[in-house]
């Protein structure tokens, strides 16, 4: 496939998610409310739903095509680089060990004042989760920051 044709489809289908996206999150906004449930009286977006499965669907195609991608890239460069390929798979290692890391830190002990609805999520692993995650993106987010520096470092050394 040309590098045009790469481009045009890449540039479809961006503008395809970015307006289906901006639709459903206007439907959101402006879109009015339902009665109010419970006994808090929060207000209640009529659309909530249709924004969770559009999300739900951007996240699950998001995770195929990463790993179908990257199983693919893994088979291709183990065909002509193998010790670039294991590097590539140290990688995926290290990411793992940091997931079991950040589980393993989080903090499971239960949260006062959550209404009854969410209380079958206010138990240890799913509060263990969420601060895996949360220790996950900080961690990759200093990780990305700091190459940023080290790259803009390294390139006014180098001159």
């Amino acid at each position: 496939m040309a590098v045009t044709k790469i481009r045009k489809l890449s540039s479809w289908t961006l503008l395809i998610v970015a307006i289906i996206s901006l639709a459903l999150f206007a439907l959101f906004f402006f879109g009015g409310e339902d009665a109010p449930v419970g006994a808090d009286q929060f207000k209640n977006p009529t659309y909530t739903g249709e924004v969770l499965i559009w999300s739900y669907i951007l996240l699950a195609v998001c995770a195929i095509s990463m790993i179908l991608f990257g199983v693919i890239q893994f088979a291709n460069k183990f065909k002509t680089n193998p010790k670039g390929a294991l590097i590539s798979l140290a990688v995926f290692v290290c990411f793992a060990i940091l997931l079991v890391i950040a589980y393993s830190i989080g903090n499971g002990t239960p949260l006062s004042g959550i209404n009854a609805d969410s209380q079958k999520y206010n138990v240890s692993n799913w509060l263990k989760v969420t601060d895996m995650w949360l220790y996950t993106m900080y961690i990759i987010l200093g990780l990305s920051v700091c190459a940023i520096l080290w790259s803009s470092v390294k390139k006014i050394v180098n001159k």
